[in-house]
């Protein structure tokens, strides 16, 4: 069984991720479940200008739209809402949702490379009590900015050891180094797989133990057959995981990272 717990539908231009396209992958590849989350709540693009309105929604509608893009596979999708921490923050509307659909919504995510609000920022408390509330973690984006660090989150998990925080990427763009050091120092603080070298992975697990990593993607960021190859054409890094890793993990170990941790943290019944 693989849960793949950070995936995207969304529009933002140079991507365009549909429903169908993570459906096809995970028939195609053998992903059981898959937790998405819609890159039309960035606020900011990747030169750090504001994303035009046409290419992104306010949170409720935004919601809205994910809920019914997964409802179509209940069985195999799950929601982690995209909040727009920067220009809005959580409402009473929003509250109803999540109560509505919380047999669907897994968690919160939020993406301080897009916000320009790193996760210690006081305006995250918010976010934060109504994690609480609805007993939901919190995954995050880290790396590519000073605001995306990992240091920022492991302060926020800090402040929060009754909730439970993921570092997406382990500081994409680094040798993971501080996001690796980081992830030993709570109880209450993840990593996950997307982009993270296998060394990497192995690593934490030989320091940690194997509780302490998700299986992640960011499918289909590179087009529907991402978990294969890039869009060049390259190896995918997620063939390694799906393969060389076994042979160099137990299988308890690489059942927890690839399903029971992501079944256990987000309380996923499959």
């Amino acid at each position: 069984m693989i849960i793949d717990s950070h995936a995207h539908i969304g529009k933002l231009p140079p991507f365009d991720m549909t429903t169908e396209q993570v459906l096809y992958s995970m028939e195609r590849y053998g992903i059981d479940f898959t937790l998405i989350s819609n890159i039309e709540g960035a606020e900011f693009d990747h030169e750090g200008k504001h994303v035009p309105p046409s290419f992104c929604k306010p949170q409720n509608e935004l919601l809205k739209e994910t809920i019914e893009e997964a409802r179509k596979a209940p069985d195999k999708l799950g929601v982690l809402p995209w909040l727009r921490i920067y220009g809005e923050l959580p409402d009473d509307e929003f509250k109803s949702l999540l109560k509505e659909n919380r047999d669907i919504i897994y968690g919160l995510k939020i993406h301080p490379f897009h916000a320009h609000v790193a996760p210690d920022n006081e305006r995250m408390e918010t976010v934060y009590r109504l994690a609480a509330e609805f007993n939901l973690p919190i995954e995050s984006h880290t790396g590519g900015c000073e605001e995306a660090m990992s240091e920022h989150l492991y302060n926020a998990a800090k402040r929060h050891p009754e909730l439970s925080f993921i570092m997406v990427h382990m500081d994409l763009g680094t040798d993971n180094s501080k996001a690796l050091d980081l992830l030993g120092k709570l109880p209450n603080l993840y990593g996950d797989t997307t982009w993270v070298p296998l060394k990497t992975t192995v690593e934490a697990i030989r320091r940690y133990g194997s509780e302490k990593m998700l299986f992640g993607t960011d499918n289909p960021i590179d087009g529907p057959d991402t978990l294969l190859h890039n869009q060049k054409g390259d190896r995918s890094l997620y063939q390694q995981y799906f393969n060389e890793l076994k042979e160099l993990i137990s299988e308890s170990d690489y059942n927890n990272l690839m399903y029971k941790n992501a079944v256990k943290l987000f309380g996923i019944n499959i």
